[in-house]
């Protein structure tokens, strides 16, 4: 016996979470390995977005029709069949524009063509794991802080869905940020939904778009507003981790909100 005592080499996971983004985003990945324990790891797939520039620069509002772009055929379904090629636990689509396109009935369609490449993987995405925090956490009355480049209409089309699953949308939005990624701080997005959000008293708050700089900011809101905050890929990444097996690691998770201690509805909705 060599008596080789190995350094970490990141083999030794706890679970493996694949997510698809859009081909120029860097904010899930980031956001996930920030939350994630040292032994859950995080692995991405890219899909070409038609909204993104090199270096991530966006227009000031974001067209439509490559949001639903994105989710057509085939480049998800091979991003999605590549990933899953993978030893994984879970895959995550951080992106949630589409769903807000699409509708609740468009989005479980493309969750139902998207399980053909699988191979047997759980699949979640921004707005299924926003429905499964909600519930979990008993939250009825929400509010939803999209990133300022959602025009308005997009923004109706979230509140649509998520008053489709059943809750009230009692405040919705672009935010009043400068559009783009790189100018948002934690601080400034503190700022809004204190001076803009708090003053409607939802249960829970969602900063939605997995593209917005968010998770920093969670805990301190929550201590000081008294109410849930969820986030893109906070609640993204929470789900993962059920529907991977691993409530374990997500209830080790501290700092990044009260979601950490909820389980979804049968333990992995």
């Amino acid at each position: 016996m060599s008596g080789i005592r190995p350094q970490k080499d990141g083999w030794e996971a706890r679970a493996r979470i694949g997510v698809v983004v859009p081909h120029a985003d860097v904010g899930p990945e980031s956001e996930f390995q920030a939350i994630a324990p040292d032994d859950v790891f995080v692995h991405g797939s890219r899909v070409h977005f038609g909204a993104m520039r090199p270096g991530g620069e966006m227009d000031p509002k974001i067209p439509h029709d490559p949001v639903r772009a994105f989710v057509e055929a085939p480049h998800i379904d091979q991003a999605v069949e590549l990933l899953a090629a993978s030893p994984l636990d879970v895959i995550a689509l951080g992106f949630t524009s589409s769903a807000y396109v699409l509708g609740a009935d468009g989005e479980k369609e493309l969750f139902d063509r998207l399980a053909a490449y699988t191979r047997g993987l759980p699949l979640t995405g921004t707005t299924v794991a926003a429905v499964a925090g909600f519930t979990a956490l008993g939250a009825r009355r929400i509010a939803l802080v999209n990133p300022p480049w959602f025009d308005d209409e997009l923004s109706a089309l979230g509140a649509d869905y998520f008053t489709k699953q059943g809750f009230e949308v009692i405040h919705h939005g672009p935010c009043g940020l400068p559009s783009n990624q790189k100018l948002i701080t934690p601080e400034a997005l503190a700022e809004w939904i204190r001076s803009t959000v708090a003053e409607h008293r939802p249960d829970a708050v969602l900063v939605a778009g997995n593209g917005i700089r968010a998770v920093g900011v969670i805990d301190a809101l929550e201590q000081e507003t008294g109410m849930a905050v969820l986030t893109a890929n906070q609640v993204l990444f929470w789900h993962a981790l059920h529907l991977a097996g691993a409530a374990e690691a997500a209830r080790s998770v501290t700092g990044y909100g009260r979601l950490f201690t909820a389980e979804p509805a049968g333990g992995a909705a």
